[in-house]
């Protein structure tokens, strides 16, 4: 039976298409413990089917209180609250935007093209109605966390609207970006063979995911084992092999080399793989070739020498990869590149853009299984300005969803990331973000966020998130359900890091 909270009223220019507003009941006398909170969603049965709206605005009105003047003159002496019955005519009043309307057949929502009838019923959204709204898959969905102030619905979200279209998860630091994060990583790890998997590749620039690795340290049996689903490389024993490089892609890595020792480089590469048929190479042997090449002018070979010779030093440029890809991107299972132990940007760039080149173009060979590429930090890798990956993630953006080659970008400072790689996100995750620039940002990167909906962006309290685009039919605030898989080590705050030195330094 569908639970009544008020009924609708008359106001200047309302109700209308747009808003009308309703005054709540009162809930004591109700005997209700549901109170009314800004993003519920309401219903009211119309003539032309159920309307659904949702709550934008909640605030509460008494006529004692109207008059500043008189309240002042009446606590002077023995208090408004002792003559008048101010208890009875204090009411609370909720607005709310219309969203539109199903038929008596239940089927289609239609826009609204009327607006409800003052005096009527107001009720809280039923379950089966809130899951036809938002577009759930309720079968086979991804279960994210409650719906905020309906918990009795779980948010499970269809994996191709979720994320063939690419994600973004946007917040500002501690907000909870890695725990949702890892929400996501479980629910997709843990699905079944016939609702479909994929692979996941995570870029863990802070080793905030390798927990998920790891067996369990106690007996908590809530706690669940995923560590043979999951796989870590550590960017020490990552490398790149070079037999797969071109010229262009030195040129990207280094980019003042010119034109003319692009060819030259070109030249030398071609040679080498004549001469040395289905043999790999590392870029030590390059260089040695270089060095022994009779035809190449001085000045070119010692400019190109000089180019090459750091990239020799990082020790990433070898005859094999690791990890393997074609060995280690599996179905069903998670891989992570944890570069939390390499500081230089130009360093995790290089090696970000090598795996996700090659992972693009071995999935448009269909050599591997479609895969979800998440990318933390993502504004160190895709930014507006120049960056040595930066043109392969917007590759991503653009023509990844083609091939089931997906993209998942998790930045703390959107305003920083590609605009056009931001853009081509189909679904947004937000979590609390303060800073006007990166609302601003936002606000212009995705058509479905609205004025209001950034308001509700910088009040989230950690832990939940509002969801956008194109895995729901509606924005929805979600609370992230709990983890069900290692929770990893927490940062130690600054006061025990003090405590601790001293203790071991005393």
């Amino acid at each position: 039976m569908p639970h009544k909270i008020g009924t609708v009223i008359a106001s200047f220019n309302e109700p209308n298409v747009n808003q009308f507003r309703f005054v709540v009941l009162d809930n004591v006398n109700n005997k209700s413990n549901i109170p009314i909170r800004r993003g519920q969603y309401i219903e009211l049965d119309e003539s032309d089917g159920k309307f659904i709206a949702i709550i934008q605005d909640v605030y509460k009105t008494n006529r004692y209180f109207t008059r500043a003047e008189s309240v002042k003159e009446y606590d002077t002496k023995t208090g408004i609250q002792s003559i008048f019955p101010t208890e009875l005519w204090e009411y609370t009043i909720g607005i709310a935007k219309p969203l539109g309307y199903y038929d008596h057949d239940n089927s289609n929502l239609d826009r609204i093209s009327f607006p409800p009838s003052p005096g009527n019923n107001v009720y809280l959204a039923d379950k089966e109605t809130l899951n036809k709204l938002i577009g759930l898959d309720t079968d086979k969905g991804l279960n994210m966390g409650k719906l905020c102030f309906h918990d009795e619905i779980d948010v499970k979200i269809n994996l191709t609207r979720f994320i063939q279209k690419h994600l973004a998860i946007l917040a500002m630091s501690g907000a909870g970006k890695s725990y949702t994060t890892s929400v996501l990583i479980e629910e997709l790890l843990n699905r079944k063979i016939e609702d479909g998997r994929i692979s996941i590749i995570v870029v863990d620039v802070h080793g905030e995911y390798v927990s998920l690795g790891k067996k369990p340290n106690n007996n908590n049996k809530k706690i669940k084992d995923l560590s043979n689903q999951v796989k870590i490389i550590k960017s020490p024993f990552m490398t790149i092999n070079t037999t797969y490089l071109s010229g262009y892609h030195f040129a990207n890595f280094q980019s003042n080399i010119s034109s003319a020792q692009i060819r030259e480089l070109n030249r030398i590469i071609n040679n080498y793989r004549r001469s040395h048929p289905n043999c790999p190479y590392s870029l030590n042997d390059l260089i040695s070739e270089i060095n022994d090449d009779p035809k190449m002018n001085i000045k070119s070979k010692e400019a190109l020498l000089g180019w090459l010779d750091p990239l020799e030093h990082m020790h990433i440029f070898s005859d094999e990869e690791n990890p393997k890809l074609l060995d280690h991107i599996e179905i069903g299972k998670a891989l992570i590149l944890d570069l939390s132990e390499t500081i230089s940007i130009k360093h995790k760039q290089i090696l970000i853009s090598y795996f996700a080149e090659r992972l693009f173009n071995l999935r448009k060979e269909k050599k591997i299984c479609p895969f979800l590429l998440i990318l933390e930090e993502a504004h160190q890798f895709c930014p507006e300005g120049k960056a040595i990956s930066k043109q392969i993630i917007e590759t991503y953006a653009r023509e990844g969803r083609k091939f089931g080659a997906s993209l998942c970008l998790i930045s703390q400072r959107p305003v920083r990331l590609s605009t056009t790689a931001l853009s081509q996100c189909g679904t947004h995750i937000i979590m609390r973000i303060t800073n006007p620039s990166d609302l601003d940002h936002i606000k212009k990167s995705s058509e479905q966020i609205s004025s209001e909906t950034l308001g509700l962006i910088s009040n989230l309290p950690v832990g939940e998130a509002l969801i956008v685009g194109n895995a729901v039919n509606f924005p929805v605030l979600v609370k992230i359900r709990e983890k069900y898989s290692n929770t990893g080590d927490s940062f130690l705050n600054l006061e025990e890091a003090a405590r601790l030195w001293e203790k071991t330094h005393s």
